[in-house]
């Protein structure tokens, strides 16, 4: 078999169309946001708000786990390399690790935001209010840096890929 590996080979192109940086200043008010709702809670309802407050935070990662990995497993079928944990901050959560389609990404980010909302609402009847306000507090501080890609992408065309890196995420047509 030859080797004719100037015919034969593909190659992809990718043209970046726009890169997002998150602004110190905003991470490091990202950063201060936990602890001004931690003390909040202890004024408004009790000390007991810290264990409650603690337990959110899991309970929430593994709630938008689970709705990131059905959505992937609705939407897309080769989806395991691509998406892992990030424990790197502001990415905290359930995140693609390389090239992603944006509306994958949209989707499942979407899916997260809406039905655990709708999943905290549910849970009014049966939970302390403090819970509560730390399941939703949390739900929204870690969708927030997810949220400012999703907006600060929303004029893009269609059918690009994204790629997050601790600095920035960049768009790419392919």
């Amino acid at each position: 078999m030859p080797a004719d590996k100037g015919n034969n080979a593909t190659f992809y192109h990718y043209r970046l169309l726009k890169r997002l940086t998150v602004p110190r200043p905003l991470i490091s008010s990202f950063l201060t946001l936990p602890f001004i709702w931690l003390a909040a809670t202890m004024v408004f309802f009790s000390w007991t708000s810290l264990f409650y407050f603690l337990l959110a935070i899991p309970i929430v990662l593994w709630v938008h786990f689970v709705i990131a990995r059905s959505v992937l497993i609705i939407v897309s079928h080769s989806y395991r390399k691509r998406w892992r944990f990030s424990w790197r901050l502001p990415w905290l959560g359930y995140l693609p690790d390389q090239f992603v389609t944006y509306s994958t990404f949209r989707l499942a980010h979407l899916h997260i935001s809406w039905i655990g909302i709708c999943l905290f609402a549910a849970l009014i009847p049966w939970s302390p209010p403090a819970f509560i306000i730390s399941l939703v507090l949390w739900h929204l501080w870690l969708l927030s840096p997810k949220l400012y890609i999703l907006i600060g992408m929303r004029k893009q065309p269609k059918g690009g890929m994204i790629k997050i890196t601790p600095q920035d995420t960049s768009y790419y047509m392919p």
